[in-house]
């Protein structure tokens, strides 16, 4: 009898050494969707001569109420004076989100600023087969199931960044200066749902590529086929989000997935794309949250990205 309940014993110990470990790997995991940082990157992209532009890209906030962390880490953002604010979609997550969320944007929304929708800012998050995630091709059945009672105040959410002077970029091309510097900017809606169409790029005057003018192309989700339109068409730089940085990272190998066809080394980060001859910087959000249906970060920082961008050397 003693020696079975030591060997009872050692298997309960075993078996709640396992539990504990598991409960505090989860638990790590929800804290990792709190450790938020600032990625900061520098690009010589500019015309020469043209003054320093500090670019902030938002992406994935997901919002949902009572997310005092991040309101208070996004409203801080302001205090980096960005030129321009760029928001790269998926802003909520949950049908209340949408006071969090302008809460949270309010101070930014005094800056200059573009965006594009994600998914999770028309619809709300629903359950779906495992495997489905792991899949690289665009997820059709999800615009199939999403209902009346999913949708988002996404039409709000719009019209309050319109007022603050945002410019909503979904199939839209326009032009903005910005510090003495034209921008064009050409944008999508989101790849994920089909809804993307290329609206090419601004047309001005005869001269109008002769003055001083950076072309910023904008994606929710940066699939292979966007990206190959748009650095085709001669883009300087791509804002995309939607990956999460693969949200579940293995150390020292990176993202498993992208959630999309984009290969998971460029998941996160800012790398580069080539298409017929034109070479582009991409810069790919990890995002500032995750899923309500899945709140959890493994080895992939939340984020918020400060781009510098500089002028190229005169030739």
């Amino acid at each position: 009898m003693n020696v079975v309940r030591r060997g009872l014993g050692r298997v309960g110990a075993l078996a709640g050494a396992g539990a504990a470990v598991a409960v505090g790997a989860a638990a790590a995991a929800n804290v990792g969707t709190r450790d938020f940082t600032v990625r900061e990157e520098t690009l010589d992209i500019l015309p020469p001569g043209q003054p320093e532009l500090r670019v902030l890209h938002l992406s994935d906030l997901h919002f949902v109420p009572g997310q005092s962390a991040k309101t208070v880490f996004v409203r801080e953002l302001a205090q980096l004076r960005p030129d321009l604010v760029v928001n790269t979609g998926d802003n909520l997550s949950h049908q209340n989100g949408i006071d969090p969320l302008l809460h949270a944007l309010e101070p930014l929304m005094a800056f200059p600023g573009v965006f594009v929708p994600g998914s999770n800012c028309y619809f709300a998050p629903r359950p779906r087969k495992p495997w489905a995630y792991l899949g690289r091709n665009k997820d059709t059945s999800a615009t199939l199931r999403h209902r009346a009672q999913d949708e988002l105040d996404w039409r709000r959410m719009h019209r309050e960044f319109a007022l603050a002077g945002w410019q909503d970029a979904s199939n839209r091309a326009f032009s903005l200066p910005l510090g003495g510097l034209r921008l064009d900017v050409s944008g999508v809606d989101d790849p994920h749902l089909h809804r993307d169409r290329f609206a090419s790029w601004p047309v001005g005057s005869a001269t109008a590529a002769e003055a001083p003018h950076l072309r910023l192309a904008l994606t929710h989700a940066p699939y292979r086929d966007v990206l190959d339109v748009f650095t085709a068409s001669g883009a300087e730089l791509v804002l995309a989000g939607h990956t999460h940085g693969g949200q579940l990272r293995v150390p020292r190998y990176g993202a498993l997935v992208s959630n999309c066809d984009l290969p998971t080394g460029l998941a996160a980060g800012l790398g580069f794309w080539s298409a017929k001859g034109h070479r582009v910087p991409v810069n790919v959000s990890a995002g500032l949250g995750a899923s309500r249906l899945v709140p959890f970060r493994v080895a992939c920082r939340p984020e918020a990205i400060l781009l510098t961008l500089r002028p190229r050397a005169a030739a």
